[in-house]
C-alpha cells in the first residue's frame, strides 16, 4: 500500500466516522431494540495470506454458533428484518471504517477472504492479497450481484462452499488481479462513487 493511499484511507475514514456517527448510533439502537444484543457481528478475514484481523459488522442474522463460510440461501431465514434494509443499504458495512483507521483493510481492494478460502486456494490468493483488503472493490462492483444470484439457490453450508469455490473465486480473483495492475488514486474514487451511486439505486 503506498502512503498515499494509506493517507486518504485515513483522512476519509475519520471524516466518514465524524459525520456518519450519529447514523450508526441509530442503527446501533435498532440493532439492539430489534434484534437483541449483540449488536456487532465479528468475523475472522484474512489481511494476507498469513496475516488474520477481525472485521466487523452491524448484524444482520440471528446468532448460530456454528455458522461458518459465505452466505448463501442456506441463511437467508437468519436474516432479520432489520438485517433485510441494513444489507440492502450496506449500512452493515459503516463499522468497517474502524477496520480501516487501524489499517486492517483500505477503502477499495478486493473484499477480505476467510481462512478456509485462503488454505483451500493459496496460489491464488498470494497474489490477490498483495492489495489490502477493502470494503468495495472491482471484483465487489462488477460480480456482487451476480455472486448473491448464484449463491441463491444453494441450500446448504456445502453446497454455497462447493458453488463459491467453483464459480465465484476464480472470476473475483480474475477481477482483483486487473484491479493490482491498474490501481490509483483515481480508479479509487471512481470505484467508491460507482458503489455508492449503485448503493443510492438500490434505495428508490
Amino acid at each position: 500500500m503506498t502512503f498515499g493511499k494509506r493517507l486518504f484511507d485515513i483522512i476519509f475514514a475519520l471524516v466518514l466516522g465524524l459525520l456518519l456517527l450519529p447514523v450508526m448510533m441509530v442503527i446501533a439502537a435498532l440493532v439492539l431494540l430489534r434484534d437483541g444484543r449483540p449488536i456487532l457481528f465479528r468475523s475472522e478475514r484474512m489481511q494476507t495470506p498469513e496475516r488474520a484481523f477481525q472485521l466487523i459488522k452491524f448484524r444482520t442474522m440471528t446468532v448460530n454458533a456454528a455458522d461458518h463460510g459465505v452466505s448463501g440461501g442456506n441463511k437467508d431465514h437468519r436474516i432479520t428484518q432489520t438485517g433485510a434494509m441494513l444489507r440492502r443499504t450496506r449500512l452493515d458495512e459503516l463499522p468497517q471504517l474502524w477496520n480501516i483507521l487501524k489499517g486492517d483493510m483500505s477503502f477499495v481492494g478486493p473484499r477480505p477472504p476467510l481462512r478456509l478460502y485462503v488454505e483451500k486456494f493459496p496460489e491464488l490468493y498470494v497474489l490477490v492479497l498483495r492489495n489490502r483488503p477493502g470494503v468495495t472493490g472491482l471484483a465487489s462492483l462488477v460480480f456482487h450481484e451476480h455472486e448473491a444470484k448464484i449463491l441463491a439457490s444453494c441450500q446448504s453450508s456445502e453446497e454455497t462452499d462447493r458453488v463459491y469455490s467453483r464459480r465465484c473465486v476464480p472470476r473475483k480473483a480474475r477481477l482483483d488481479l486487473i484491479y493490482f495492475l491498474n490501481s490509483s488514486i483515481c480508479l479509487d474514487l471512481e470505484i467508491i462513487l460507482k458503489t455508492v451511486l449503485g448503493t443510492l439505486r438500490k434505495l428508490k
